[in-house]
């Protein structure tokens, strides 16, 4: 930076206009620190993509200058990118609660990439220095254990950045949100406060867990059958509400699907889990009870065709089925992209006879992030001069940043920023620097970035329009034709009652090939591709893929 030695520069590489791909890089003179490194789940338009990682680029670009990750908790997307950039950040540290590491170390060592990470935990109680920044670790609540908020002291002034939050000051377990630790590091007032903007649209306060403990109880105490419940596998305090439950109502709890499990024996192993007094693992057997003394805890909140719900609802599981009398309580939210999927499992499990309760119609789930009075509450504690709204998508972010001028803060100072878009601070002044061009990665099997926009496209077209596959081989020589034109239709026409389009479509390959020089075969494929889709459209108002393949022998 010209003209002043002390600066911070934020760099949002995602968050800033989605739900997921949390990552942002922090900058001072002294080196980088990369806050969080999540992603996303794909969309509707991310026809065969696994997960979408944030662009790397500028990261790679400043790597003898990154001093380590920071990592808020342990959710996918604020460490689920990890994976694919640690291998290029050889000898990178990483620090975390206790539980976040605990599935860090998981994941790296599932993709075989742990050896090129530092694991460094850290405490409330631990200050961190870093780039010239001193970073304390503010315990906040979260529908994850071990979740912190980060105070950033800084050559420009003190940062608050929230992480994941919401406001229960006694929680059934773990730690709850502590605002006086918050006003205690703000002194005077900070001079930026980023905030979580999830919920910024749901006013009032967000449900507690106990409230949804009270409501579990009830299905509890009113269930004649088997409890089948399905939730995220890493909220380990829902999951410990179950157990208590189940130890009080004397039901015995079976549990399925590998992350589950995984995050139990984890938490168990810090000493966040306790586990009923009788427990089973699916996949090692069912004890045989009668339907009331059983609990079920599987995955598939989100409607996952592979989870352990939808083979329990559509066949597949080996050890366990949905059946009449059953009462299923879907204790998560519904994460944009996934309600056609819940719904047809909702209507499925109906259909075998099973009573469902979800979010909407009963009070099972709680929210981990703040609504609009709690964000109000944390604002007012840090009292910041600045004010850049985080982790939503935009319409989220410009809703967040009008409660901040709402509430005093100079509409000059409240600063929407976008992925890619980055802000400096002075001691006495501030900056948006030029926007970095980002394309987010797309991971698609082993294949990470190689699927571009045009092999989406493609795919989309492919799904709605299919593919026509015209065969033709020629005599090299003469040019006489050896085979074909044969024309295969892939989910574009169903060929005994189209079998005509396709023969008129012959005929135009026919009168391609009679135009066509024969020397040029790249030529007459091209020429026969355009000419068939110029007759697909004219005849059936339709536009397929259409591959023509010419061989000359």
């Amino acid at each position: 930076m010209q003209g002043e030695t002390a600066f911070l520069t934020l760099t949002p590489l995602g968050g800033m206009g989605e739900i997921g791909l949390n990552c942002q890089l922090w900058e001072t003179p002294q080196g980088i620190v990369m806050v969080d490194c999540g992603l996303m789940f794909p969309g509707d338009e991310h026809l065969g993509i696994d997960v979408v990682i944030p662009d790397f680029h500028a990261v790679l670009a400043v790597r003898d200058r990154l001093c380590g990750i920071v990592l808020t908790h342990g959710h996918e997307d604020h460490i689920g990118a990890l994976p694919w950039v640690v291998p290029q950040l050889k000898g990178i540290r990483l620090f975390g609660s206790r539980f976040t590491l605990a599935l860090v170390e998981r994941k790296l060592s599932e993709h075989g990439v742990l050896d090129f990470v530092d694991l460094v935990p850290v405490g409330p109680s631990d200050v961190l220095s870093l780039a010239g920044l001193n970073i304390h670790f503010f315990p906040v609540c979260h529908s994850i254990p071990e979740g912190y908020a980060l105070g950033v002291e800084s050559a420009v002034g003190r940062i608050v950045h929230s992480g994941d939050f919401k406001i229960e000051d006694q929680p059934l377990y773990g730690t709850g949100t502590d605002l006086s630790l918050f006003s205690h590091f703000a002194g005077d007032g900070v001079r930026l406060l980023l905030a979580d903007s999830t919920n910024i649209q749901r006013d009032g306060h967000s449900l507690s867990e106990r409230e949804v403990r009270d409501s579990l109880g009830r299905v509890f105490a009113e269930a004649q059958g088997r409890i089948v419940i399905t939730l995220f596998s890493s909220h380990i305090h829902r999951i410990q509400e179950v157990f208590d439950l189940s130890r009080e109502y004397g039901r015995t709890v079976v549990i399925s699907g590998k992350s589950l499990a995984t995050n139990i024996q984890i938490a168990r192993e810090l000493g966040i889990a306790h586990l009923p007094p009788n427990f089973f693992d699916a996949h090692n057997g069912v004890p045989d009870l009668p339907d009331e003394q059983l609990v079920i805890i599987v995955t598939g909140a989100q409607g996952e065709p592979l989870s352990a719900l939808s083979r329990m609802v559509f066949g597949g599981h080996k050890q366990l089925s949905i059946h009449a009398g059953d009462t299923v309580l879907m204790s998560s939210r519904i994460i944009p992209g996934n309600g056609r999927a819940i719904t047809r499992m909702i209507n499925a499990m109906y259909r075998l006879g099973a009573e469902v309760l979800y979010e909407s119609v009963h009070a099972i789930h709680a929210s981990g992030h703040a609504h609009r009075q709690e964000l109000e509450s944390l604002l007012q504690a840090v009292r910041p001069e600045f004010f850049v709204p985080i982790h939503g998508e935009y319409q989220h972010l410009v809703k967040h940043a009008q409660m901040a001028t709402h509430y005093g803060i100079d509409e000059k100072k409240v600063i929407i920023l976008e992925d890619g878009l980055p802000l400096t601070l002075f001691p006495e002044s501030f900056r948006l620097e030029p926007a970095l061009t980002l394309e987010s990665t797309l991971v698609d099997g082993k294949g990470v970035g190689d699927v571009e926009r045009t092999v989406l496209r493609e795919r989309r077209i492919l799904g709605d329009e299919g593919m026509v596959i015209m065969v033709l081989v020629l005599e090299r020589a003469s040019g006489k034709t050896l085979y074909g034109p044969e024309l295969l239709s892939k989910g574009f026409v169903f060929e005994p009652e189209y079998s005509y389009v396709l023969e008129d479509a012959k005929c135009i390959v026919l009168d391609e090939l009679e135009k066509a020089d024969l020397e040029e075969l790249q030529a007459l494929q091209e020429s026969i591709r355009s000419a068939l889709r110029r007759f697909f459209r004219r005849v059936l108002d339709r536009d397929p893929i259409v591959l023509a393949i010419v061989s000359a022998v």
